[in-house]
């Protein structure tokens, strides 16, 4: 249980929180309880000490680190090239288990990172303080065994606001960030004390990131140090959809041309009944989604013998997925869940070389109007589709291109790197005013 509300590879929801009462606290009284508790305890730890660049890191995540590869891994594998990274992460409970278990490896081609798996027994699941009280005890029963030396003085690194209460001001860190991926409140069974999780969490933060516009606009009413880093790519992995060499995956290649595709997560952010009228509408075009089905019952998933739901397909095998496509899918319903997305598929789509449609939302207008082919229903989006299949504009092709190149991660994370060091720096100069 990390009190997920994006479950990673099972269902990660708590169910009974009544004893929490909801938070009545402003955004200007966040800002000042921020600055307050920023020079307290971390300042203090940080007097005397001789601080370098390779600060370790603890990272609290509410997607696994083997699911779908999104912000968190595209960004904590970087930063593992000049840190140690200890990967917390909490599976779904387990019926058999008696007693919460902790089980550590170290991930293939990521030696500096320490992924920690926490999972525990169903009967204790709903008992919201106990698992709190658990999921401290074993990170720290961890600490203290032989790998501990390696994440001491850590920075603590949050995606799942749900963790705050459980770690933070508890594992001696010198500085708390908090990258705020989604508005995770908004999704499918998120736990009710979400926001007030949030806004906790918002309060100890010394650096906040986002990874939308719209995200920013909400998130910096809360804090003053406040940071608006979107999507980045790996330009020259999805770069390898263009070159000759790459071989379609048999499964796709089998299917009909054209192919009209769309890779990520299959959840409630999707519009189905847009995805159906799609297929109906030209019985030659081929619909193929790849992804985990999340959060809806497959079930229910429109069937129609020319759209293809082809399941969760391998990070390093979707460019090979994009070769097959014709144009590029973003297919979101606009609700609650996708008010604040930045879909990190936008860049990666650009850099297949492949025309893109869709939805407007609202990330998606805003940053990359001039690129994506933008519907406000879904005949639109079906002319865009038959335009984009037809005339593909090659303006729009090299504006993508463009844009992919200039959006690295690598380029995102020094950035990232800067403001956590200086948030270093402030913290340690107050601490010796202490």
């Amino acid at each position: 249980m990390s009190y997920a509300a994006v479950p990673s590879e099972l269902s990660l929801t708590i169910r009974d929180w009544n004893d929490e009462k909801p938070s009545a606290l402003s955004p200007s009284a966040i800002k000042k309880s921020s600055r307050l508790r920023a020079r307290g305890s971390s300042r203090r730890r940080l007097a005397g000490k001789k601080l370098t660049q390779k600060y370790p890191i603890i990272v609290h995540c509410h997607l696994c680190w083997d699911w779908v590869w999104q912000r968190p891994q595209q960004f904590i594998s970087r930063l593992s090239r000049r840190h140690k990274v200890l990967f917390v992460e909490t599976v779904g409970p387990d019926p058999d288990l008696a007693v919460p278990t902790a089980r550590f490896r170290t991930p293939e081609n990521f030696p500096n990172i320490t992924i920690l798996r926490l999972q525990f027994p169903d009967w204790r699941w709903t008992d919201g303080d106990y698992v709190d009280r658990e999921r401290r005890r074993l990170v720290q029963e961890f600490l203290s065994g032989p790998l501990g030396d390696q994440f001491e003085n850590p920075v603590q690194w949050f995606y799942d606001p749900m963790a705050v209460t459980a770690f933070a001001g508890q594992m001696d860190e010198i500085l708390t960030v908090y990258d705020c991926m989604d508005e995770l409140s908004k999704f499918r069974g998120a736990p009710p004390q979400m926001i007030e999780r949030e806004l906790e969490l918002l309060s100890r933060a010394d650096v906040v990131f986002t990874g939308g516009r719209k995200l920013f606009e909400s998130k910096t009413r809360f804090h003053d140090n406040c940071h608006f880093y979107g999507c980045g790519v790996d330009a020259a992995h999805f770069g390898r959809a263009r070159e000759a060499r790459t071989k379609v995956p048999s499964d796709l290649a089998a299917v009909g041309k054209p192919v009209l595709g769309y890779f990520g997560v299959v959840d409630e952010r999707m519009d189905y009944d847009l995805i159906r009228k799609l297929a109906k509408a030209n019985p030659n075009w081929s619909v193929a989604m790849i992804g985990p089905v999340l959060k809806v019952d497959s079930a229910s998933l429109p069937r129609l013998e020319n759209l293809h739901w082809l399941g969760q397909r391998a990070y390093e095998d979707l460019p090979a997925f994009c070769k097959g496509f014709d144009v590029c899918l973003m297919p979101f319903a606009l609700n609650e869940s996708t008010e604040y997305i930045n879909p990190t598929k936008a860049l990666e789509y650009m850099a297949t070389g492949r025309m893109i449609v869709s939805t407007a939302v609202a990330d998606v207008v805003s940053n990359f109007g001039s690129v994506v082919r933008i519907a406000s229903n879904p005949d639109e989006f079906i002319a865009h589709c038959q335009q984009a299949i037809e005339q593909p504009d090659s303006l729009a092709l090299g504006r993508g291109l463009k844009m992919a190149a200039e959006n690295s991660w690598e380029s995102t994370v020094q950035r990232l790197e800067k403001h956590v060091q200086e948030a270093i720096k402030q913290t340690q100069l107050a601490g010796a005013a202490v």
